[in-house]
């Protein structure tokens, strides 16, 4: 038989009187609440400059403890701050000048071209083409392409101008970053809501998460450019190897990739009237190299994080348009984090995961 007083409990338990809201509570909840979107909103717009900071940070924390161990904590972090401005910098001013003058140097040879009656003959060797001829004003056309060229040199020397006050911000912080790591960790953990061993769970799944996409990235980029200078090798280019290096650092930047080469290379051999080569070009960056960004890519990284394919790829491209080039930390990053934070919660509420 049922006991009757443990239905009396039962009963009083469900039909007890509420419990007084605590007014003060909400309240201190509040200001808080407030405050914290007040200082993501004034950290938003240097949100680039900190997540390249961090992610610098990460990857180059060992060499970086090596010289902490012998110089000391400043002065190895000026030293490890100026040695990764140049293996980053380096690279990138000498294929920005290389580009600039390679696509100078294909508008020289397009307006060239049409002034010398070379596109004419071209047209008249190919009679299924002339409709084009019939239709364009090529002469204006080259022109056009000209004013073209130059105005997207004027606009990339205006954003260039914005990425060098990012990129002088994220060294300015990767300093900071290196030099004082333990003390910002220590106060992530004394500030979090979870407890020190979530805590920790987290900030090493930051960590996996970064390496996994800079690594992902640049055996990524690694891929392409091999792949791309294989092409151009076959094809008969001039220097093969340094187009490979090029297309591959294009591949580590994101929004632009590997076809800002292969795309005018193409075009290149259309009007050098070697159709063949065109075609071959054009499907193997198309086909081959591109899915070498779109597919291999999302494996390696989803492997490392414990993310499915999809999502992982859906976190790249979200990222990207959401937070712009740094989206492609922040977008993984945050599917992952949210991923472990959500099992803290289902540890939490069901005790038999909790002893596991």
């Amino acid at each position: 038989m049922t006991d009757p007083k443990k239905g009396d409990d039962a009963a009083g338990e469900l039909f007890a009187p509420p419990q007084p809201v605590d007014i003060f509570l909400l309240a201190r909840l509040g200001f808080t609440f407030i405050f914290v979107v007040i200082t993501a909103l004034i950290a938003e717009p240097y949100l680039e400059s900190l997540t390249w900071a961090l992610v610098l940070a990460v990857v180059f924390v060992g060499p970086h403890r090596w010289l902490e161990e012998r110089i000391g904590p400043s002065a190895a972090a000026g030293v490890s701050v100026f040695l990764i401005a140049v293996i980053i910098v380096g690279p990138l001013l000498f294929v920005s000048e290389r580009l600039i003058n390679e696509a100078l140097t294909g508008v020289d040879y397009i307006q060239n071209s049409v002034a010398d009656g070379k596109w004419s003959a071209f047209l008249e060797l190919h009679p299924w083409l002339k409709w084009i001829g019939d239709q364009v004003d090529v002469r204006a056309l080259a022109g056009r392409i000209g004013e073209f060229v130059t105005n997207i040199g004027g606009a990339l020397l205006k954003q260039s101008t914005g990425q060098a006050i990012t990129l002088l911000l994220a060294f300015y912080m990767l300093f900071f970053f290196l030099r004082d790591r333990r003390a910002g960790i220590d106060a992530i953990v004394r500030l979090s809501p979870f407890s020190s061993m979530e805590t920790g769970k987290l900030i090493v799944r930051a960590r996996d998460t970064i390496h996994a996409m800079i690594y992902g990235t640049l055996t990524v980029a690694a891929m392409q450019g091999m792949l791309g200078g294989f092409m151009f090798w076959w094809l008969n280019f001039p220097s093969p190897i340094f187009w490979a290096i090029v297309m591959g650092v294009l591949s580590i930047v994101p929004v632009l990739g590997s076809f800002v080469i292969w795309i005018p290379a193409t075009i290149f051999l259309a009007i050098e009237d070697r159709w063949a080569d065109a075609l071959t070009l054009g499907l193997w960056g198309s086909v081959v190299i591109s899915t070498a960004d779109n597919l291999v890519r999302p494996l390696l990284v989803g492997e490392t994080l414990r993310l499915h394919t999809a999502p992982a790829f859906v976190a790249m491209l979200g990222g990207l348009q959401l937070f712009g080039a740094a989206g492609l930390i922040l977008g993984p990053l945050a599917f992952t984090m949210t991923t472990l934070m959500l099992e803290f919660w289902r540890r939490r509420a069901d005790p038999d995961l909790q002893s596991k």
